[in-house]
């Protein structure tokens, strides 16, 4: 295992290397991870296929084949050892200006079938869960669960809402919702258990595009509450 500055480098499987931030899930950890990705992806080194960035960490794929035709006999240690010279990050400079995604959302209605228990499991007025859930701007920590999925901080915590007891058999696409201290947008048509607070008519994943992510890990997003209307127009 090595070390540079507060990352810890290891194996990971024959084909990856995991680069470990630390293990505290903070907006510093996530833009020294999205500084990280930034420095190898402009070496542009031939053998790096992809890299994952999760709360802490970022794993990166390389191709080890290629690395043994070149004479290579331990890649593992050689990728290491190439990561290592082209990354260095540190919270002040990865606290650079984030660019803001607006996120059009219609709460409430048939596109947000919870978001009325949600008020009231708060005691809080409908339109003051729209406000307090809209006003925040959220950090992409990763996309998991499915494709393009986004997992957000920065939800206030007096709307944060226990995931529904039954999960749904069908959450349309593009539906927004709360779980716990989490809230997070469904890009495609999916069994879960959050709960429901409303939609948005922008397509997160779509698989013909490239990328085929809307949202990618590192941006920001906020939410701005949209009328039936403005949805149905913004559908057609």
């Amino acid at each position: 295992m090595h070390n540079t500055q507060a990352i810890e480098w290891m194996p990971f499987g024959e084909m990856a290397i995991r680069m470990q931030f630390g293990t505290s899930v903070s907006d510093v950890t996530q833009r020294q991870i999205t500084q990280a990705m930034a420095q190898i992806d402009a070496q542009n080194i031939p053998y790096i296929q992809e890299m994952i960035p999760a709360y802490t960490t970022l794993t990166v794929l390389y191709d080890a084949i290629y690395l043994l035709t070149q004479g290579i006999k331990n890649p593992a240690k050689a990728v290491i050892e190439t990561l290592t010279a082209c990354v260095s990050v540190d919270a002040a400079t990865s606290a650079a200006t984030t660019k803001i995604i607006d996120i059009p959302v219609c709460y409430g209605g048939e596109y947000g079938p919870d978001l009325e228990e949600v008020a009231s499991y708060h005691q809080l007025s409908v339109k003051e869960v729209i406000k307090r859930h809209s006003t925040p701007h959220y950090l992409i920590y990763m996309l998991g669960f499915a494709p393009g999925f986004p997992y957000l901080g920065g939800l206030d915590e007096t709307i944060a809402t226990p995931r529904k007891k039954s999960p749904r058999l069908k959450i349309e696409a593009g539906s927004v919702g709360i779980a716990g201290s989490q809230t997070g947008i469904y890009p495609i048509e999916t069994p879960g258990g959050w709960q429901i607070i409303g939609r948005t008519p922008l397509a997160l994943f779509q698989p013909e595009k490239m990328p085929p992510t809307l949202l990618e890990a590192g941006a920001m997003i906020r939410f701005v509450p949209i009328s039936a209307a403005d949805f149905e127009e913004m559908m057609a």
